[in-house]
């Protein structure tokens, strides 16, 4: 007998939720944000600039609209306030990188999500191949490793914020950033504590892009680059080590490998900052952080997220007596170990 009171509204809007996906993606890939914040405007005259199909413009803007990325008044398209401040490429609070990197490698990777469940291997780049991880591939590639970096910054920076807020800098004078990627952690950090020095810690390859974003940001003299493999070199030694996005990338011995370094590298009350969107303990209600998990089965070779409570576990194997977990900004959250 059938339910009446039960439907299949959230059934359908998620097993067809590619078509939103798509659809978002598609515009960010055109520049429409970008477009409509420099000049909102009829259909003809959006379509032009965009160089729409006649036959697709109407629908794809109203789908926009409808979805609740685009408003239209009288007739006029313009950005909402949230894609207006995030999906602008010439604003500092553009976001969209994460949004492209879906766009270019993840939307067709996540095709192989079935056969990856089944098999417990990468659906990227990686596929079929035994031995070499994400980044070997990726920063072999000087295009695609910058497309990734500025991705890492998209996805990052409003955590970025928190920590720059949240944690007690007054108590520090140094960090290491390890796996700095394009480097935002580091410089909100810096920018918001004129008292601080840092040093951004990744592989030789992203060393010019790291500077280059640090004296753009302005903090080029308080934060330096030093190059290394974070598993075959120690951290560099700094009162806190901070870690963001980075451990969801690897097994679980290579987890506690980096927690055990980051523990070597700082002084007695030091610190070790690590964040994710990390998965709630019941693990029933961060249901991004749970894709996060699965989108690192289809990324890495053995990477997966993890609960606050992990985390936490870990730090306290390797010598961490304090240990802690704030929340920071939508899905995410900072593990924290004293020493």
């Amino acid at each position: 007998m059938t339910n009446a009171s039960v439907r299949p509204d959230h059934i359908m809007q998620v097993g067809l939720g590619f078509w939103a996906s798509k659809t978002l993606l598609s515009a960010v890939e055109m520049e429409v944000f970008t477009e409509l914040a420099r000049h909102p405007g009829r259909l003809e005259e959006v379509q032009g600039r965009l160089g729409l199909h006649p036959r697709s413009a109407r629908d794809f803007l109203d789908a926009l609209v409808a979805l609740g990325f685009l408003e239209r008044r009288d007739g006029v398209y313009s950005n909402t306030p949230a894609t207006e401040q995030f999906l602008d490429k010439r604003k500092p609070t553009y976001i969209g990188g994460i949004l492209e990197m879906a766009n270019s490698r993840l939307y067709s990777a996540w095709g192989g999500l079935t056969e990856g469940l089944r098999t417990g291997k990468p659906q990227n780049e990686l596929k079929g191949i035994a031995d070499e991880t994400l980044f070997s591939a990726l920063y072999a590639d000087p295009a695609r490793l910058k497309e990734f970096l500025k991705a890492m910054t998209g996805v990052s920076r409003m955590a970025n914020l928190a920590i720059a807020a949240k944690v007690p800098w007054s108590r520090y004078h140094s960090f290491v950033d390890v796996g700095t990627a394009q480097g935002d952690l580091a410089v909100q950090v810096a920018l918001a504590h004129p008292h601080l020095s840092g040093i951004g810690f990744d592989l030789a390859e992203v060393g010019p892009i790291f500077e280059e974003y640090a004296a753009q940001q302005g903090v080029g003299g308080r934060l330096r680059f030093a190059p290394g493999d974070f598993f075959a070199d120690p951290f560099p030694r700094a009162d806190v080590v901070m870690m963001g996005h980075i451990l969801h990338d690897w097994n679980l011995d290579e987890k506690r490998r980096l927690l055990r370094k980051a523990f070597d590298a700082v002084p007695k009350g030091g610190a070790v900052v690590i964040y994710e969107a990390l998965i709630d303990d019941d693990r029933r209600q961060n249901s991004f952080g749970l894709l996060m998990s699965l989108n690192m089965l289809i990324e890495t070779q053995g990477g997966f997220d993890y609960t606050g409570a992990d985390c936490q576990g870990w730090m306290r194997e390797v010598g961490f007596t304090q240990t802690s977990v704030e929340p920071l900004f939508g899905p995410d959250s900072m593990a924290v170990g004293i020493k």
